[in-house]
């Protein structure tokens, strides 16, 4: 298998006490990948900083905890300020395996805005009842909404950094949303993913979780896609230098 060499090109890995798996996402990774690698450190109590700094990572430290979107979006500005031109989002408990990744490069569509790596055969009955109902209100045409294996491009890039981006807590609907609401080009390519390595879905685990997850989506996506917070977009999207 072939190693894509590209320096315009970052893979940003938000990571929240993932000591046991981050080696080895990040060696893998490595092994197909020659860009820069990003580890955004979500304020973890444990040695995942240290270990992700020793396998070549840059690691950006958050002092508290901001969740997965946040430290998506601090590695997403950063890339920015480095004159990345598209970065890849990817998971730190070794649910995308590096062949994903592969797969999603060099399948996603010439010019395309965001392509997200999809793997509906995942995920429990409640994550596949979140996508039903959110296809159905949102109009999106992705199948897998909840899939944090993603690419962007500078413009997208641009877009997902700005302040009205900040409030999404999590990456999925809104962030699609937003991206349509800019007429910016998105699409899916199916990837195979893995079981995770260990812990439980932040989002899935229960019930009341995936209930929370529904109601809280909902209200933030239909007050962040009004005229208004669209020609915020807009604007940030032609000021995004400030970014560079």
């Amino acid at each position: 298998m072939k190693v894509i060499t590209d320096n315009k090109l970052a893979i940003i890995i938000p990571a929240m006490n993932e000591s046991g798996s981050i080696a080895g996402v990040l060696q893998s990774i490595k092994k197909q990948f020659d860009c820069m690698l990003i580890v955004v450190d979500d304020a973890s109590s444990d040695s995942t900083a240290i270990i992700a700094k020793h396998n070549g990572a840059v690691v950006l430290p958050h002092t508290i905890n901001l969740g997965a979107w946040r430290a998506t979006q601090t590695g997403i500005r950063y890339a920015l300020k480095k004159g990345m031109e598209r970065v890849i989002t990817c998971d730190a408990d070794g649910q995308h395996p590096v062949e994903a990744l592969l797969t999603l490069i060099e399948s996603a569509p010439e010019n395309n805005d965001c392509t997200i790596g999809a793997c509906t055969s995942r995920g429990s009955a409640g994550r596949h009842i979140a996508w039903r109902i959110f296809k159905r209100i949102s109009g999106l045409h992705v199948s897998d909404l909840t899939s944090g294996l993603r690419l962007y491009s500078r413009p997208a890039m641009r877009v997902l950094a700005s302040t009205q981006a900040t409030m999404f807590e999590y990456q999925d609907v809104g962030v699609l949303l937003m991206l349509k609401k800019l007429n910016m080009a998105c699409s899916e390519v199916t990837v195979e993913m893995k079981q995770r390595e260990d812990g439980i879905s932040r989002i899935f685990h229960s019930w009341f979780a995936v209930f929370k997850y529904l109601l809280y989506t909902l209200i933030l996506s239909v007050t962040k896609i009004g005229p208004h917070e669209v020609a915020k977009y807009h604007k940030q999207l032609t000021a995004g230098a400030e970014l560079e």
